[in-house]
């Protein structure tokens, strides 16, 4: 049974911060660490000392975690920068918050000895005889050690400690990654060997200079040798154990938001009875009225989890090839069951959410075809906008006229001009990209606006299709956006103060333009009124552009079952970044990495010199076995990861690419990863070093076709629209959802009173008006309800059973399994 794990963090804001700076202020950013792995690098919040971040990740990680890190840093031009304080939370301690933490947290101090990773490769032996009682320790090698000298590694040795006995071995010099291969052995005393007594082996790092560093440690229970006759295996090195001191708030503090999911996932045989049930409402709709498990899940859906299960019925649909019509029958209930036009999709209901979360799942790629241009221009001018008269700050405006001091007046002039500007462009690439629009949400937009219209065919609705559609299309999509382009994926960064207000007053625009102009002049937002002419005149070609994006034959656009949310054909991430070159003469560190465009597909990584440039070299994606980080000191430069490929006659062969950050870094991992994780030839362990003077830099073995030293993270990746279709992980979902809400269902449909006697006051009330016919439809509709409910109940029942009995079989291997780390 695979398990899935996946982390939601947020970090939202800090307070009180500690001055780090001359200037007795602060330049505070985060850097999140997984197990001691980098995931994550806030924006720099320049000299602010209650920084606000609003960064928020999500991460799969299927083989688990043990520590979730946020490090506080002071940035400073010269030098290195300050820590500040961290915060440090247990798998454990996140997983006790069943919805999640979100709270205030003292950040601690940093202590050496505290942070410690890796893991060490022993075999233990308790060895008696008549004569004497020893203790032999094979201390094969260990893997991902911390650096702790200035080069990015470590000398490491070993020691055994056992009350007043010790050994060590020898010491490996510049590595993280030593091999040992050296048996210790302790002579141990008879009386030493007492219930509870444990033997200690410590990893350090070997200085000439002053005191050793601790690397870690693992304590082994005398217990266990009891037990069993050779105790082998990877130990997780953990730190001294010291108690943190949060330093009494002295160092501020962090407000997060922490979520974990932990699920495991059955064989997909379990979960195809709930997948037919789910395809069965779309593919056989029953009566508008009629109660579908879809219906029920809606009725057992929270308002704060029902855009994760609508995204995640958009997947599953995506997979089945049927999301058209599961749109369709959610979207022809809520028409339905809407009177007045005006309150259309105004709610958050499954309808409505399913159709945001399907854009993004399915239109993000040509969302950054459209406004990343632009979105970047706004950026990168940095212009001071205001129209808010109570709003206009003359000191915070660059001068505008020669004559002295700029005005109130001219301030507006110029904002005016600068917004009337950027709208024009947004909506002249928003009205010009029908045929960057992806044909399914073509089609989908087609099937709404005929369900709109057949429910409102009144000359004085002749909006209100248009409106459902441009609902959706500006004011959930494009307008969100344009607001916060950092969660689209637009950008890297949240915007400045500046650029934020300008983004701000462009989705309010946007959203007008939405809208149709029906609003203008009503709100309290007068100021507005000088983009009022430039939104009126957009209205006309948005009208025009929705009839050409639902001009469109379903044949167009024909949906089949798929594994991601991207065509083969799409280039999903591209961007300049640097490759070295081939193996050669020994250059420069500085003349070995080339700047390069590189294009990803989920069929090829593809680079050139420029984007124009007419020849490119490409890599197939079913190629590639392992994607990983590369350790800085392989070529003395940061941020290089290796994309490794097998060719026909399985040799391997290594291109080693460096990113400008750690986040660009994290974003290319995760995209190469996703485009190959139904690779069947992955590598379950690779070199984070190179191999250079023939050895490799990380390990230091000579032979070139050595095994790697390190585990590969093939199904480590970042949380996004992009993440590729998983079935039996969606379904999984939806399962827990419903196991949920099962009692209220059964209460609701099968036990209550209501449900029981619903029927009987339907029939008495129907005989009274003598209509038998309607008696009739009455009695099979309440039957048709009961049984729908009865067949869903069931395959939930029949699921947990699953679960139960996989369970149940876990805790017997592990109760037979002879102990072993």
């Amino acid at each position: 049974m695979a398990r899935n794990t996946s982390l939601y963090f947020r970090i939202v804001e800090g307070r009180n911060l500690p001055a780090k700076d001359v200037s007795g202020t602060s330049d505070p950013y985060c850097i999140v660490k997984v197990d001691n792995e980098v995931v994550a690098r806030t924006a720099t919040v320049w000299k602010n000392l209650n920084p606000f971040w609003g960064e928020e990740y999500t991460l799969h990680l299927p083989m688990g975690f043990h520590t979730l890190s946020f490090y506080v840093m002071d940035e400073d031009t010269i030098g290195h920068d300050d820590v500040i304080g961290k915060i440090s939370l247990s798998k454990e301690a996140i997983a006790a918050q069943s919805k999640g933490l979100d709270n205030w947290l003292n950040l601690t101090r940093v202590d050496p000895d505290e942070e410690v990773q890796g893991e060490i490769h022993l075999a233990l032996e308790l060895l008696r005889d008549a004569q004497r009682t020893s203790l032999r320790c094979h201390v094969i090698e260990a893997r991902d050690l911390a650096p702790r000298d200035i080069s990015g590694t470590s000398d490491p040795f070993a020691r055994v400690v056992f009350n007043n006995h010790s050994a060590e071995t020898s010491i490996i010099k510049k590595t993280r990654f030593p091999h040992w291969g050296e048996h210790l052995e302790l002579e141990l005393q008879a009386e030493e060997l007492t219930e509870g007594a444990s033997l200690t082996l410590e990893v350090w790092d070997w200085d000439m200079v002053g005191k050793n560093d601790f690397l870690g440690k693992v304590e082994i229970p005398l217990a266990c040798l009891y037990k069993t006759p050779l105790l082998q295996g990877w130990f997780r090195l953990l730190p001294l154990g010291n108690n943190e001191d949060d330093a009494g708030g002295k160092l501020g503090a962090l407000r997060l938001k922490v979520r974990l999911v932990e699920d495991r996932i059955l064989p997909s045989m379990y979960y195809q009875p709930l997948i037919d049930l789910l395809v069965e409402s779309v593919i056989s709709p029953a009566e508008v009225e009629d109660t579908t498990p879809l219906t029920m899940l809606e009725e057992v859906t929270t308002v704060e989890s029902r855009q994760d299960v609508a995204m995640t019925l958009v997947k599953i649909y995506l997979g089945q090839g049927l999301v058209v019509p599961f749109l369709d029958y959610l979207n022809t209930r809520e028409v339905n069951h809407t009177s007045d036009p005006n309150t259309l999709f105004r709610s958050n209901s499954l309808a409505s959410k399913a159709m945001e979360q399907f854009m993004k799942a399915v239109g993000m790629l040509y969302l950054h075809e459209v406004l990343k241009p632009i979105i970047n221009r706004i950026f990168e001018d940095k212009k001071y906008i205001e129209l808010d008269p109570c709003k206009i700050e003359l000191n915070r405006t660059r001068r505008i006229s020669f004559k002295g001091a700029v005005s109130e007046a001219e301030v507006r002039e110029s904002s005016v001009e600068l917004l009337q500007g950027y709208l024009a462009s947004i909506m002249e690439s928003i009205v010009g990209s029908v045929a960057q629009c992806p044909p399914v949400m073509r089609v989908a937009f087609k099937q709404l606006h005929k369900r709109v219209e057949e429910q409102f065919p009144e000359p004085e609705n002749e909006d209100v299709k248009y409106l459902a559609i441009s609902g959706f299309f500006f004011l959930r999509f494009f307008a969100p956006a344009i607001l916060t382009p950092k969660l689209f994926h637009l950008r890297d960064h949240h915007a400045d103060t500046r650029t934020s207000r300008t983004l701000l007053l462009l989705a309010k625009a946007v959203q007008s333009v939405g809208n149709l102009g029906l609003q203008l002049g009503h709100g309290k937002e007068q100021w507005m009124a000088p983009l009022h002419p430039v939104i009126l005149r957009s209205v006309v070609s948005v009208k025009d552009f929705l009839d050409k994006l639902i001009d469109i034959d379903h044949d167009n656009a024909p949906e089949v079952p798929q594994r991601a949310v991207f065509l083969p054909s799409v280039t999903v991430k591209e961007g300049y970044l640097h490759k070295r070159k081939a193996e050669g003469p020994q250059l420069l560190t500085r003349f070995t990495f080339k700047k390069r465009y590189f294009w990803l597909s989920s069929e090829t990584l593809s680079y050139a010199k420029t984007p124009d440039w007419q020849v490119r070299s490409s890599i197939p994606i079913q190629r590639v076995c392992a994607v990983e980080r590369v350790d800085e000191n392989a070529f003395q430069q940061q941020h290089v990861m290796q994309v490794i490929t097998q060719d026909s006659d399985g040799q391997l062969h290594t291109m080693y690419i460096q990113c400008k950050n750690v986040n660009e870094l994290n974003q290319w991992l995760s995209a190469i990863r996703k485009a190959s994780i139904y690779n069947e030839r992955m590598l379950p362990s690779f070199h984070p070093g190179a191999y250079r003077s023939g050895k490799w830099t990380c390990c230091l073995q000579s032979d070139r076709a050595a095994l790697g030293c390190s585990r590969t993270h093939s199904a480590v990746t970042l949380g996004d629209w992009s993440d590729p279709l998983d079935p039996d992980a969606e379904t999984q979902t939806i399962y827990k959802q419903l196991l949920q809400g099962r009692d209220k269902l059964r209460v609701q449909y099968l036990e209550s009173v209501d449900a029981e006697t619903a029927m009987d006051e339907a029939e008495k009330r129907l005989s009274m008006s003598a209509d038998v016919d309607a008696v009739e439809l009455s009695r099979q509709f309440h039957e048709r309800r009961q049984a729908a409910a009865a067949r869903l109940l069931d395959v939930v029942m029949d699921l947990e059973r699953a679960h139960m009995a996989f369970q149940r079989r876990e805790r017997e291997e592990a109760a037979n399994h002879i102990l072993s780390p």
